[in-house]
């Protein structure tokens, strides 16, 4: 039986606190992590942008996640970096739900724009002919909006629940965001419960996502095989390669989180870094280093700047 349940106005972020003597170098790792982060992401939408050469679906998905990944890293790192540089780290109810809510949006749909990335490569690949009626740009606009707004609507929904009711004291969240897990266990109400629910819905919705990628990429490995040459194989395997790293990545790291069992013990703040730094750090390195048109676009930018400095 909980006590203390006056109405909280604000939680308090324990985070690093716990780790008072490298605050310092964290601040300097996360943010020349956090830098280039943002650089690659608005480089691939400006380049996107700017190149009609890659005006079709499979780069403006690209872009679409990189515009979401950019907005997902927006809810969690600045805060994060302005708590490593002092001691009280408070944040009001309404703005943890706002944070909450952004964080497991964004979340959200990035895991279904690589659901979609996974689709846009498989009609490209096992269906060529058709790709061109399929895929178009107007149909990827639909898609990535349904995208947003499946990951808002599960949002909306895994928060709600978790804020229906009030908070009692101690107001410690043991994270260094607001958490979804770590702020539902300072309910109220049957606290296990809605942790198991919110934390099914989640489990759900990435692995569901993520069975839907690997059956795009069998159906994708097939097709590749009955390819005769090598140099074609070579080609088809080479537009998913970007791709397929990334969602190793990203669903890795997110399933070490949501996957976790409870009695398995661990700081779930240093296990929350990969997904919360690492994975939006590595994301664009990768679609961008790998990547044989962004290169081109790059130097295409990079000759017609040097050429008006001229």
């Amino acid at each position: 039986m909980k006590i203390n349940q006056t109405v909280l106005e604000e939680f308090i972020l324990v985070g690093f606190s716990v780790y008072p003597h490298a605050q310092t170098f964290l601040f300097v790792v996360f943010f020349c992590l956090y830098l280039p982060t943002i650089t690659g992401n608005l480089a691939i939408m400006g380049l996107t942008w700017v190149d009609r050469r890659l005006h079709t679906p499979m780069y403006l998905f690209l872009s679409a996640l990189s515009f979401s990944e950019t907005c997902y890293t927006l809810t969690i790192i600045p805060k994060m970096l302005a708590d490593l540089l002092v001691k009280y780290r408070s944040i009001s109810v309404i703005g943890c739900g706002l944070q909450m809510s952004s964080f497991l949006g964004l979340g959200g749909t990035n895991c279904f724009i690589l659901t979609l990335m996974g689709y846009d490569r498989f009609l490209a690949i096992c269906n060529p002919l058709r790709y061109p009626l399929l895929m178009t740009n107007m149909a990827c606009g639909k898609l990535v909006v349904s995208a947003w707004v499946a990951g808002f609507f599960i949002s909306v929904t895994e928060t709600g629940m978790i804020f229906r009711g009030s908070f009692c004291h101690p107001n410690l969240v043991k994270h260094f965001f607001c958490h979804m897990r770590a702020v539902v266990r300072l309910s109220c109400l049957d606290s296990k419960f809605t942790e198991f629910i919110v934390t099914a819905i989640s489990v759900s919705g990435l692995i569901g996502t993520f069975l839907l990628i690997i059956l795009t990429y069998v159906f994708i490995l097939s097709t590749v095989l009955r390819i005769p040459s090598a140099e074609g194989k070579q080609k088809a395997f080479s537009t998913c390669a970007s791709h397929l790293t990334v969602v190793i990545i990203h669903f890795g790291f997110a399933s070490i989180v949501y996957l976790k069992p409870e009695a398995s013990g661990g700081d779930d703040t240093l296990i929350a870094i990969p997904y919360t730094v690492i994975t939006p750090f590595l994301s664009p390195l990768i679609f961008t280093l790998r990547n044989k048109d962004m290169k081109n676009a790059f130097r295409k930018v990079l000759g017609k700047t040097n050429s008006l400095n001229k």
